[in-house]
């Protein structure tokens, strides 16, 4: 159980720790080599290759080509309503929290 404490590490034992890390790479990467061989390359086939970027001018964030700017608006406006609904300390614009207090 002592080998597990802090304690200073001498030269050659950094020297042994060296070696040992040395000789596990060197046995993943053996082994990774016959795992690469039976691995082929993923192929996908796509009608589009790149999604068209929608931004709003409220918000730089990408908004959903399905999604409508309505919809993403009532979306976003009820998940504020709930959020401030649901905090218990708040003002008209911020939810006040206070640090480390779940301790």
């Amino acid at each position: 159980m002592t080998d597990f404490l802090f304690h200073e590490v001498s030269e050659s034992e950094k020297e042994e720790i060296k070696k040992e890390a040395k000789s596990i790479m060197d046995s993943f990467s053996k082994k990774l080599e016959k795992v690469k061989d039976k691995i082929s390359e993923p192929f996908v086939e796509r009608e589009d290759f790149e999604r068209e970027e929608i931004t709003d001018s409220k918000s730089p964030t990408a908004i959903s080509p399905t999604t409508h700017h309505k919809e993403r608006d009532e979306e976003v406006e009820d998940f504020r309503r709930l959020m401030f609904e649901n905090a218990p300390n708040k003002n008209a614009d911020f939810i006040i929290a206070e640090k480390k207090s779940w301790k």
